[in-house]
């Protein structure tokens, strides 16, 4: 009977150490365990409703009107230095008349590509503008998260959205553009 005692003695303390080691290890790892947060934006609200980004659309709408009106102007002129050649080549030779039309071809081609690579420069210039305005929001929201505390601000859209669902009190769309377009003002 002494020996079952004995064995209850170490069965119990062998257990009320394992309970006080677990318990001390729960209350470590629960210590340990931060509190996440998360928060999200809507990336398209943000981009599209930030007044730089308008204001790049709007400068570059205008030099797109500019180009068009000067791509017309160069076209008009052409058509009619081709009216004219049309005119002029009945009383022309034939190898007179193939030489100019040879030339009005060459000069409308190089029109042509001198109109397409401007044209690409002025959509270069913009998406460098663009790229460097969603850039610019990348690092606010994440100076933003960061000084707030969060573990991690996710970005949607309407056409992928990775935020299937979250709280109104998560959604940092607002402040964030609000934010932004009070900074832009003050520059």
């Amino acid at each position: 009977m002494a020996d079952f005692y004995i064995f209850a003695e170490i069965l119990i303390k062998y257990n009320m150490k394992n309970i006080l080691i677990i318990g001390f290890l729960a209350l470590i790892l629960s210590g340990c365990q931060e509190q996440q947060k998360i928060a999200f934006i809507d990336n398209g609200k943000i981009i599209n409703d930030y007044q730089e980004k308008k204001d790049i659309e709007e400068k570059y709408k205008a030099k797109d009107e500019v180009f068009t009106k000067r791509t017309d102007s160069i076209s008009q002129a052409f058509q009619l230095e081709a009216q004219d050649f049309q005119l002029k080549s009945k009383s022309m030779s034939q190898k007179q008349a193939q030489a100019k039309y040879d030339e009005l071809g060459q000069k409308q081609q190089l029109l042509q590509q001198q109109l397409q690579f401007e044209q690409q420069q002025i959509q270069q210039a913009f998406n460098a503008e663009i790229d460097s305005v969603i850039l610019k929001v990348k690092d606010y929201v994440k100076g933003y998260g960061e000084r707030k505390g969060y573990t991690y601000i996710l970005g949607t859209t309407e056409a992928s959205s990775s935020v299937m669902y979250g709280k109104d009190e998560n959604d940092l769309t607002q402040i964030i553009l609000d934010s932004l377009n009070s900074m832009y003002k003050k520059n």
